[in-house]
């Protein structure tokens, strides 16, 4: 397959991930959800999941055993570490299984994880052969300008979602004290009261949190703040 061909594939597995997210959200919530960070439709971990899944385990798809718990171990570390690196950036957690038995941190869950091994056997048995015969029909011209004109809308909101994203980080907290569920609220009202963008973000993730050591730190940089200011005026000459 082209490079063309392989985002385009990837672009299709996002699109199904938002699905699988919409009805996942609307089992638990009973609601409809614009799911995922960005704005469009796709949620872009199950595209990367898929890839890896067409790459790495294409070659055991005649042990369904093996294909399945490897499509189990490989979708669980992508979602723990994505999870990982996005709450390192954006210092917030924006999906915790926590309450969900056998959960590792919060980050990823059995009932997940077993449900990524579902989707790996269904990649590769199912829709691969149905996408990439489709992909690899269309004349290579049209594939190409199809995958530029979605990569330019693509690259596009994921700079205004990354955008919006940051501005967690601008919220002014006042003299909240150091709680990981006040601090959530209010970033959560703070976004909820700002644009229809921002309010989406709140609505597609019904259970982000503000990381409480991210908090800590800036209650600790503040209060050095407020301790240099008071030396100064205690030397101050009266």
């Amino acid at each position: 397959m082209t490079i063309e061909q392989l985002f385009l594939l990837f672009i299709i597995y996002s699109f199904l991930g938002w699905i699988v997210e919409i009805i996942d959200i609307y089992i638990l919530y009973g609601k409809i959800v614009n799911r995922g960070f960005l704005i469009g439709p796709y949620c872009p971990i199950y595209g990367v999941g898929a890839l890896i899944i067409t790459f790495v385990l294409t070659e055991y798809k005649y042990d369904l055993l093996v294909l399945f718990v490897m499509s189990m171990f490989f979708c669980a570390v992508l979602e723990y570490f994505t999870s990982y690196i996005m709450e390192k950036i954006f210092k917030t957690r924006w999906w915790d299984y926590s309450d969900r038995r056998f959960n590792l941190n919060g980050r990823i869950s059995l009932f997940e994880t077993l449900g990524f091994g579902i989707l790996g056997v269904i990649v590769i048995y199912v829709l691969n052969p149905l996408f990439i015969n489709l992909l690899t029909s269309i004349p290579e011209m049209v594939t190409t300008i199809i995958a530029f004109v979605i990569l330019f809308f693509f690259l596009l909101d994921l700079a205004v979602s990354f955008k919006i994203i940051t501005s967690i980080k601008t919220i002014n907290f006042g003299t909240v004290k150091d709680s990981t569920e006040e601090i959530t609220k209010i970033v959560r009202n703070t976004l909820a009261n700002n644009s229809i963008l921002k309010r989406r973000l709140v609505k597609a993730f019904p259970n982000l949190r503000i990381s409480n050591i991210w908090f800590t730190k800036y209650l600790k940089k503040m209060k050095q703040k407020l301790e240099s200011l008071n030396k100064k005026d205690s030397n101050s000459p009266q």
